[in-house]
């Protein structure tokens, strides 16, 4: 029966299991989509669309399995010694240091490890109630603190090495060669296969325990990741690749979206008489983002907005009242005055205006502020300053390839891109629910949380929830020191970042070893920079900064809860 003496440590759970993960959201889901908008595969809103759907998917789906290492895998219930006040203080006291510290972090946009701060505060709290000897210090099965810190640099060497031998591929195989954009065509629907194969990997090794796919003999899972990755290659070949070839070779610039459904039919579509005069592909290049790497011009897309500013520029020299000089007011402003109260406030047209008209629209800007932020800019940095110096220095060591080699990458790149949310929901939203669940298992029963307590459903789709609006409103802070910030980002690169980055959270999910994404995409992002075959074309100083914040991470999380929980428990009382 619940606790009701102990609602108000239930509540405090909550809210801070709430907070924990909007802040992972906002940290950490970032990882998996700031490849993608930093090399323009992908806008702020796009990302933010993908990661509601993917992020779901895998917490709803495969995150319970990780979550069982968060919750019992470190502090084993006999530390507790039947106490379940004492484990849902624990908890309570883990979170709360744990969301706090990632608020601290985010606000000061340091990519931490969300991971090693919920580990680490959940260490503190053992400490602090059972001594030194209460957590497993071990590799425990591959549930303790040791495999757990292991992954502290095997994760970024793995993800380094999966990032090398993919872009190397790529770059070997497709980008250095003449007409390379006809090799990254006919090649696709090789590493659609390729993509294929690890998210079927997803879903089988880590699926949901109430369909059973991990118990299957071996030859039918074989057969199931074989035959989903084919099916995936083929539907490709049908329906991308003509798509694409219209697109891309025969420069169709009549070709819209949902000609993608047309299939084979666009094979013999036949171009306009002035395909080729109006290059609608999008501009991919971070460094000069208006010349190649030879010098020449690069032209705009169409319906661009350096196309627009043109053609405003040109209406505005041929137009004497157009070339009158702006006035500052903006378009809110103008609207506020357009609509002025008059009379007292209280009367109901007044406060249909000052909701339509003053709070509606300054309401909408400030929960969308976050989606609409120029995340190139923030990455590239204050003009004039070190920091920017520093960042155009490293992309001058980087070589940038035809935007029409790297556009067929962007769609590969935004299902990678995919394939790391889904593994990133699956992954971490056990460092906010695993101790929640604990949380409210103890308090609805009032009983000690063991290794066989089940992860509530819509625990996980809370979990979920808070990570998707995480990224939304605050992910951009987070988003500006990586990506570009890091090295110079492009579809291709971007690509092999996160495939190299998701192969390895999906490997570690598969033996329920909670690795950091923060750092699988960081290892996978330098190892992608060295295949420059120039290391000045990594930002080492932006790196050293990173890997600060996760050492401070373990001290300061494991400290404040730790001190929390003994300061609690050993508190007088009446």
């Amino acid at each position: 029966m619940p606790m009701h003496h102990w609602d108000y440590l239930f509540a405090i759970g909550t809210i801070f299991a709430g907070l924990d993960a909007y802040m992972i959201g906002a940290n950490d889901v970032a990882n998996s989509f700031a490849t993608s908008v930093s090399s323009k595969s992908l806008t702020l809103k796009q990302a933010c669309l993908a990661a509601a759907l993917m992020e779901f998917l895998g917490a709803v789906l495969v995150g319970a399995r990780v979550t069982s290492t968060i919750k019992d895998g470190i502090i084993p219930a006999a530390a507790f010694k039947g106490n379940a006040g004492v484990q849902l203080l624990a908890f309570t006291c883990a979170i709360v240091a744990s969301s706090s510290w990632l608020t601290i972090a985010t606000r000061m946009s340091w990519p931490v490890s969300t991971t090693y701060s919920i580990v680490s505060a959940v260490i503190g709290v053992g400490i602090a109630a059972a001594g030194w000897k209460a957590p497993a210090w071990g590799w425990n099965g591959g549930k303790g603190v040791a495999t757990i810190f292991a992954g502290f640099a095997i994760a970024p060497g793995i993800a380094g090495a999966f990032g090398i031998v993919i872009y190397s591929l790529v770059k070997f195989g497709v980008l250095v060669r003449q007409d390379s954009t006809r090799w990254a065509l006919f090649t696709a629907p090789l590493v659609f296969f390729l993509v294929g194969a690890v998210s079927t990997m997803a879903i089988i090794f880590k699926g949901s325990p109430s369909l059973g796919l991990k118990d299957l003999p071996g030859n039918t899972l074989a057969a199931a990741i074989v035959g989903t990755a084919a099916v995936i290659a083929l539907l490709s070949i049908l329906f991308w690749l003509p798509f694409v070839h219209a697109k891309v070779i025969k420069k169709d610039y009549t070709i819209r979206w949902y000609h993608f459904f047309f299939g084979p039919l666009l094979w013999k579509r036949e171009a306009p008489a002035d395909a080729g005069a109006v290059d609608f592909v999008p501009n991919y290049h971070i460094r000069d983002a208006n010349e190649l790497d030879g010098g020449a011009k690069a032209p705009a897309p169409e319906g661009t907005d350096s196309e627009k500013g043109d053609e405003k520029e040109m209406d505005e020299s041929s137009d004497p009242q157009a070339a009158a000089p702006p006035t500052n007011v903006s378009p809110l402003a103008a609207e506020v005055e357009a609509h002025p109260i008059d009379g007292p406030w209280i009367l109901p047209k007044n406060i249909y205006i000052i909701v339509r008209y003053r709070a509606g629209p300054f309401i909408l800007k400030a929960l969308t502020h976050g989606s609409n932020v120029d995340i190139h800019k923030l990455q590239a940095g204050t003009e004039g300053s070190n920091g920017a110096a520093r960042v155009a220095a490293v992309h001058a060591r980087a070589k940038q390839y035809p935007n029409d080699t790297e556009h067929l990458y962007s769609f590969l790149q935004v299902f990678s891109a995919c394939v790391a949310s889904f593994a990133h929901g699956a992954n971490d939203v056990s460092n906010a629910i695993g101790p929640f669940s604990v949380i409210y298992h103890v308090w609805s029963s009032g009983e000690l949380s063991g290794s066989k307590t089940p992860v509530p459903v819509w625990a996980l789709v809370f979990g979920a929830g808070m990570l998707v609006v995480g990224l939304a409103t605050y992910g951009y802070n987070i988003m500006a020191v990586l990506g570009n910030r890091i090295t110079l980002m492009s579809p291709s690169r971007g690509f092999s970042m996160e495939l190299g980055s998701s192969i390895t959270v999906i490997l570690a999910a598969q033996y329920g070893i909670p690795v950091s994404t923060t750092m699988c995409i960081v290892g996978s992002t330098i190892g992608v920079s060295l295949c420059n075959g120039d290391w000045r074309a990594t930002n080492w100083r932006a790196i050293g900064w990173i890997f600060m914040g996760w050492v401070m991470t373990v001290p300061i999380a494991a400290t404040v809860s730790g001190c929390l929980m003994g300061i609690i428990l050993n508190a007088p009382h009446f």
